[in-house]
């Protein structure tokens, strides 16, 4: 692919839709083409929004819109194994929303059908392309801290209790974990890698899905990652990497990040700010564009093999729990 703009579709038409929609708007190479949803008004609707050409009152009319390139996903995750397959079926590239599916056997069918079909396909981990972010696995890579022997990070909020809604049915794949708890583990992978140990315990609540948690991962030369998360408890939001020469802390929201503190020995702490344009999500879709532009099917900071490893470390911990969804026993 080789056009100078890229044709973007949307699946879904809720909140991270929105956000999504809002970070193309300021990109010059990006164009909104069509929006997808199950029902004519709220695609009608979303269309009149953001001004964009083609409402489709299904899933199956966006994958089929010839003038769309690639599709974002932005339905709750226990649908994204079926939004990818067929948006992939049609031959249209996808970057798909957090968490990528409900456990690692459905990763593995979306890029099964990925490479048989030459496609780009993208867990859409907006927090790795931040210029914050990027900051950090600079600073880390120049050895500034020395070597990373810690790191805590958290991602926790109260959520009011609906047993029918996303965050707490076991039907939609509720709980801190898939929803939020993906991002600490993301972060903790950006540093050290896979997991060769991971102990954990949460809190099932009353519907039976993880209302909060605590996760130690360990690694191969002892390295520790100390991580929580929730959606029942409001927690800190932030995150410290921690060396043998100082620390660097990746102030609240962590997740999207403007400043960093540099800490090391006999010095005086270092504020780095690095605001992002836009609202964030822009430099995923810049990240995307970029690959398709180049023919590629994986970008190199989140390739099929990381999300595979992410999901794999979620299903690990789920199993310590007892923590099954309906998603599990399909397939």
């Amino acid at each position: 692919m080789t056009t100078d703009k890229i044709r973007w579709g949307i699946l879904g038409t809720g909140i991270i839709a929105r956000k999504f929609a809002d970070g193309l708007a300021v990109l010059p190479d990006a164009v909104l083409t069509a929006v997808g949803s199950r029902e004519e008004r709220t695609a009608t609707n979303f269309a009149a929004q953001y001004a964009v050409p083609q409402a489709h009152a299904s899933y199956e009319a966006l994958a089929q819109d010839p003038t769309v390139d690639v599709i974002y996903i932005a339905t709750p995750h226990v649908f994204h194994l079926e939004n990818s397959l067929l948006c992939l079926e049609q031959g249209k590239a996808v970057l798909c929303e957090k968490p990528f599916t409900m456990n690692r056997r459905q990763a593995e069918a979306i890029f099964s059908l990925a490479e048989a079909k030459g496609l780009f396909v993208m867990e859409a981990m907006w927090t790795y392309f931040l210029p914050a972010v990027t900051m950090v696995r600079q600073l880390l890579q120049d050895g500034v801290i020395g070597e990373v022997r810690m790191l805590t990070a958290d991602f926790g909020y109260r959520a009011a209790i609906d047993p029918h809604g996303r965050h707490f049915s076991p039907a939609l794949g509720g709980g801190a974990l898939l929803d939020v708890g993906i991002y600490p583990l993301a972060l903790a992978h950006m540093i050290f890698g896979p997991p060769t140990q991971i102990t954990s315990m949460a809190h099932l609540g009353e519907t039976g899905v993880d209302e909060q948690a605590a996760i130690i991962l360990g690694y191969e030369k002892g390295e520790l990652a100390l991580l929580h998360t929730a959606v029942r408890t409001e927690t800190v939001q932030e995150a410290v990497i921690m060396g043998t020469n100082g620390r660097l802390k990746i102030h609240f929201p962590w997740w999207q990040p403007t400043r960093l503190t540099l800490t090391q020995p006999g010095q005086a702490d270092q504020l780095i700010e690095l605001p992002f344009t836009g609202n964030g999500y822009n430099y995923e879709a810049t990240a995307v564009m970029d690959c398709l532009r180049s023919g590629k099917t994986q970008h190199p900071l989140m390739p099929w093999a990381t999300t595979l490893a992410l999901q794999d470390t979620m299903d690990k911990i789920r199993t310590q729990w007892e923590l099954r969804y309906p998603a599990d026993e399909e397939m």
